[in-house]
């Protein structure tokens, strides 16, 4: 059987990129095809085009460092991969290849953003696609402008009680026509290929549990039209499981290596946006990242965090699963699998697929945990 293995967000933004990936980079060199999405863009530019909270550039040599962990795909439709503007954008396609790592959800239009990478393993192809569900519009490919493929995912907020200025209850669905387009390339990749895998940013960020109403649908959307298996990232915080006609959809793998400081506020340019973009998050979220780790600027429980893991041969997907990890005091994934911190770990994972309604059932199997392909859809 070929194992795939998927992580969510990668922002290696500290001196050392390899030493944060050291502790997983065993299990993920031993799958047969490994996938990480890339947050931020990896250039040189000083270059800024986000009017959010902007992420610097990293480092492009950090790339290497990806790749030598056992990282073979890297995919790139995130809100974050359009904000050094379109040097960063191809600077950080360049560099991902010449680290020796396949892209996908990113190009210098929509055509080629859309394109999956493709990927031979054991005799069966592999095409990866990848999708930012959450914007900004600044961020997404044209026909003439460099950025990443989407779904375009629209908010109604409607106030149903008599208390004008009062909370609302909030709806979200994916327009009709960006859907198709997904649906179109992942019925195209289908056709192609003998496996699918889509790779969505998509959720609530730093929101423990929460998965909104348009998740689900989209998701879903993507194995109706053929995927195999859906992987999504983007809220910084682990989301819980669903299985869909006997396929497995990780609604958020939370963080795998988000190490950086370009969230902390200190003295120097941006201060002013940084140090109101903290007290706004506290507001928001209801969290204050850990003093004693300000490269580590998320959620305290983001800390729990998974490997998600298929396997597949000649007849599709045989297996689902993932490998339990937690961040440590370093900033590090570090897999924990078959030991009482990993057992705590997958608790965290039920109990957030509960919270959230979705059907996943999981079951402990050595170092990884196995999820339950055959149960019925919600």
């Amino acid at each position: 059987m070929i194992t795939v293995g998927a992580v969510g967000d990668l922002i290696l933004d500290e001196p050392d990129p390899d030493s944060f990936l050291a502790p997983a980079a065993p299990v993920l060199r031993g799958m047969d095809l490994a996938i990480g999405h890339i947050e931020v863009p990896h250039s040189t530019t000083t270059v800024q085009r986000s009017t959010d909270v902007p992420a610097p550039p990293a480092d492009p040599a950090a790339l290497k460092a990806v790749s030598a962990a056992g990282f073979h795909v890297a995919t790139l439709a995130g809100n974050h991969i359009y904000d050094a503007g379109d040097e960063g954008l191809a600077d950080t396609i360049a560099h991902a290849r010449a680290a020796g790592l396949e892209t996908a959800g990113a190009g210098p239009d929509l055509a080629e953003a859309r394109r999956p990478a493709v990927v031979e393993r054991g005799g069966l192809r592999f095409a990866v696609l990848s999708y930012n569900c959450v914007g900004p519009r600044d961020s997404w490919a044209t026909s003439r402008k460099p950025g990443c493929a989407y779904v375009r995912v629209l908010t109604h907020y409607e106030l149903d009680h008599a208390s004008p200025g009062g909370p609302p209850e909030v709806f979200t669905f994916a327009d009709p026509a960006s859907l198709a387009l997904m649906e179109e390339d992942v019925r195209r990749a289908r056709a192609d290929a003998d496996v699918v895998l889509v790779s969505l940013h998509k959720g609530v960020g730093h929101t423990p549990a929460v998965v909104a109403m348009y998740e689900s649908p989209v998701a879903r959307a993507a194995i109706d039209a053929g995927a195999d298996a859906v992987f999504s990232h983007h809220a910084h915080i682990m989301r819980g499981i669903e299985v869909h006609k006997g396929r497995p959809i990780f609604h958020g793998l939370g963080n795998f290596v988000t190490v950086t400081h370009a969230l902390t506020p200190s003295a120097g340019t941006g201060a002013d946006e940084l140090r109101a973009w903290a007290e706004r998050r506290t507001k928001l979220y209801g969290f204050a990242p850990d003093p004693d780790m300000p490269y580590y600027p998320f959620h305290p429980e983001s800390r729990n965090t998974a490997i998600a893991v298929c396997r597949f041969d000649e007849n599709g997907l045989r297996e689902a699963g993932f490998v339990p990890c937690r961040i440590d005091d370093r900033g590090r994934p570090v897999p924990v699998g078959g030991t009482p911190e990993g057992a705590e770990v997958t608790r965290y994972i039920e109990d957030i697929t509960r919270e959230a309604g979705l059907n996943g059932r999981f079951t402990a199997h050595g170092a990884e945990v196995r999820i339950d392909l055959s149960g019925g859809d919600q």
